[in-house]
């Protein structure tokens, strides 16, 4: 059963109460057919990671990967255009199998990281993904949905994962 994907600023959302930085944000959010354990090691694990990481067209090459509070992943996104991306993450949080806080930018001192935190939770059988983007400014966030399409990466990269763990449930994968 496919289950649609939402994604949006923030500020379009409508909410009883704005937080602090809705302008700043971007929350993407997907149920996926697979168990709460099996979504979270695939966004864990970098035998995982590098089979589904990213927007449709890209692929994933890390340099190192050590999933740990201050443990930094080191990689490169590789665009269908051939274009290369440095990226890197440093995981800031972790609370298995529920939330996972990161900071992620092109280098371990990018000025301009974003942070996020998804939170994964059980949804019947399924596993809803809220991934919730905080960037520096507005301008940042704006940029980012506006010229790099960040809400459409982001609901691909999250599509792409639902492919990924749910043919792992069809080939028998535990969660």
């Amino acid at each position: 059963m496919e289950r649609g994907t939402t994604a949006q600023p923030a500020t379009e959302r409508a909410a009883p109460a704005q937080s602090e930085t809705a302008d700043r944000e971007v929350v993407i959010s997907r149920v996926i057919d697979a168990p709460q354990k099996l979504v979270f090691e695939a966004f864990t694990e970098v035998r995982h990671l590098s089979q589904w990481w990213g927007p449709e067209g890209f692929s994933t090459t890390t340099r190192s990967f050590e999933f740990r509070v201050g443990g930094v992943w080191d990689f490169v996104l590789h665009g269908p255009d051939g274009t290369d991306y440095q990226e890197w993450i440093t995981w800031t949080e972790i609370a298995a199998p529920q939330r996972i806080a990161l900071l992620h930018g092109e280098t371990r001192d990018d000025p301009n990281a974003i942070e996020s935190v998804l939170a994964f939770a059980p949804d019947g059988a399924a596993t809803r993904i809220e991934m919730r983007t905080v960037f520096r400014t507005k301008e940042l966030r704006d940029e980012a949905v506006e010229k790099y399409h960040a809400v459409e990466g982001g609901r691909q990269t999250l599509n792409s994962l639902a492919a990924y763990v749910t043919d792992l449930v069809r080939k028998g994968a535990k969660g």
